[in-house]
């Protein structure tokens, strides 16, 4: 009896099942395959909370309600194109796949598109930066300037290459004929909002010169129309 009891101490205890023994990185590879399988196209309703804007052009931020969070990044590549840029207690409806960081074993949602959550919060944006543009003094009576009612030169900030300066001569050829200025930018990118932002300043400064800088060139002389004006 006493041999018996000691080889039995020896034996190992059976296994409770015969489920696989996963590692750690098994299994958040396991689960990863999963959650973005069957959640590669989501729609949440939640509040926009912390965006923060990388180096890189990602974006970054959280999505919120009464009582959970969710992480979210857009991809550069994306985050330019947005209808709806990510503010700060701003409701959206935000749409893209949930994927997971194995590493820390988090999920969160790579948004592919923003928009806003009903009609109220649209109203709500435009308010508040009403008040925010207000503020600035940017609706004092002294900034505004009578427009001419038939301007001598139109200024056009576009590619040169693209469809829309051909779409926009081709109007002004049809109901009013006048000389175009062109200013050549990049309307996608990263530089894109400062070489637009360049231009209308370089612009608003023809007014000083005799002749437009190099970079600014007459794209085409339109015909007058028959009436003279």
């Amino acid at each position: 009896m006493l041999i018996l009891h000691s080889m039995q101490d020896n034996v190992s205890p059976p296994s409770a099942d015969n489920n696989p023994i996963f590692s750690l990185g098994e299994l958040s590879q396991s689960l990863k395959k999963t959650v973005e399988s069957v959640f590669d196209h989501v729609r949440v309703r939640a509040e926009v909370s912390r965006p923060t804007r990388a180096a890189s052009g990602h974006v970054y931020f959280t999505l919120k309600d009464d009582t959970t969070t969710l992480d979210a990044v857009c991809w550069k590549t994306v985050a330019g194109g947005l209808a709806v840029q990510p503010e700060e207690g701003l409701e959206v409806i935000a749409s893209g796949k949930l994927t997971t960081y194995p590493g820390r074993s988090k999920y969160q949602i790579v948004i592919k598109e923003l928009e806003l959550a009903g009609e109220g919060a649209l109203l709500k944006q435009l308010e508040e930066r009403k008040q925010r543009l207000a503020a600035e003094g940017l609706f004092d009576p002294s900034r505004k300037q009578v427009i001419p009612a038939m301007p001598q030169v139109i200024g056009v900030v576009t590619s040169p290459t693209g469809a829309v300066i051909r779409d926009i001569l081709h109007r002004l050829s049809e109901r009013f004929p006048v000389h175009v200025q062109v200013w050549p930018v990049l309307v996608q990118g990263e530089s894109a909002a400062r070489e637009v932002t360049a231009a209308i300043r370089g612009f608003d400064a023809l007014r000083d010169m005799d002749a437009p800088p190099r970079h600014c060139r007459p794209w085409r002389r339109l015909a007058r129309r028959p009436d003279g004006l």
